[in-house]
């Protein structure tokens, strides 16, 4: 339980997935929080749903600012008043960042230093961002270490790795604290299922439950370490409170140390969809080329994170999966062909 000592949260990007997350908690916790986003990828119902998730007063704790972390000027009206910084704002994906790198770069180098230097300026206790396991690039060893890592794959990696750099020079140069949290193939409720740039498990999810062509990116075995949003927000909270010297100005992955295959991904997700939807019971994928810019296989070494930050993720991917599942099946039951498609509910 986070002491309510008065500290001003600022969250980056709250209107989106992780962003808005961090936000439950903090109100729930009895903080006082501001957020920025420019809705370019986030959303005003997730704001909703945590308004509705939290009570009146706690609501009451929190400072909604439209702005760009594009423009410095908005970075430093957020920052005022504010002693942590949790900074999620960025354009995610690396199927965008290669359709569009200028955008990637704009949002999450020149967007990145920006914060930097608001915070800096702002004289900012602590400012955690979100990093990525794409830093790893082109190493291919297992498990992935924090101080081993490869060149990057896609201009998203670039521009992960492009932060991690700001931030050890501004803490060198300025004195700021940061830690950085590499997040490995994050899942859980309000995650996008729509668009050309949604992730793996609400994509697929979405497209079983509209009878749709689950497209697979290669043969299938490519895998990932699926981490749970609540130890996402645990790993968040644990850096921005961390007392131990030693656990300042470093980079941690943030997973669950365990890999599962897209195949198995498959089969889990089928398993669980087929009691509503009986239509998978013959269910097939469609296998098609590898995609460009993809690591073939993520499992993180999260030692360092229980070591220095004291995390310890509460929820493996089989039970994430099942505390995530009624919020995907009702978010894609929006759809006019899904509701043709499920059971009608028994009165």
């Amino acid at each position: 339980m986070l002491k309510n000592d008065g500290n001003v949260w600022l969250v980056t990007g709250v209107a989106g997935f992780i962003g808005s997350n961090l936000l439950e908690t903090l109100l729930k916790s009895g903080q006082r929080v501001t957020g920025l986003d420019n809705f370019a990828t986030g959303h005003k119902r997730n704001l909703d749903q945590v308004k509705d998730a939290v009570s009146q007063e706690q609501w009451k704790r929190f400072t909604f600012l439209e702005g760009d972390i594009r423009r410095l000027e908005d970075c430093r009206r957020a920052m005022k008043g504010a002693s942590v910084v949790l900074h999620q704002a960025a354009l995610g994906s690396v199927p965008r960042s290669l359709d569009d790198p200028l955008s990637s770069n704009a949002s999450n180098v020149t967007g990145f230093l920006n914060m930097l230097v608001a915070a800096r300026d702002a004289a900012v206790g602590r400012f955690v961002y979100a990093s990525s396991s794409t830093v790893y690039g082109d190493d291919a060893r297992l498990p992935k270490i924090e101080h081993r890592t490869g060149h990057p794959l896609s201009p998203y990696g670039a521009t992960k790795t492009m932060n991690e750099i700001y931030a050890n020079v501004f803490a060198r140069c300025y004195g700021m604290e940061t830690i950085g949290l590499r997040y490995f193939n994050v899942f859980g409720p309000r995650q996008n299922s729509d668009g050309a740039y949604a992730t793996v498990i609400p994509k697929w999810i979405a497209a079983m439950l509209r009878n749709e062509p689950v497209f697979v990116n290669g043969d299938g075995k490519t895998s990932r370490d699926f981490c749970y949003i609540a130890n996402v927000v645990q790993a968040n909270l644990k850096a921005a409170a961390s007392t131990r010297p030693s656990a300042v100005n470093q980079v941690y992955n943030v997973a669950v140390g365990e890999r599962t295959s897209l195949n198995e991904l498959l089969r889990l997700l089928r398993d669980r969809l087929v009691p509503r939807c009986p239509h998978l019971k013959n269910f097939k994928p469609v296998y098609r080329d590898f995609r460009p810019g993809d690591m073939r296989h993520t499992l993180a070494d999260i030692g360092k994170a229980r070591r220095l930050l004291g995390y310890k993720p509460d929820y493996n991917f089989e039970r994430g999966l099942d505390e995530a599942l009624d919020w995907y099946v009702a978010n894609a039951a929006a759809s006019p062909t899904v509701k043709t498609l499920l059971p009608t509910p028994k009165n």
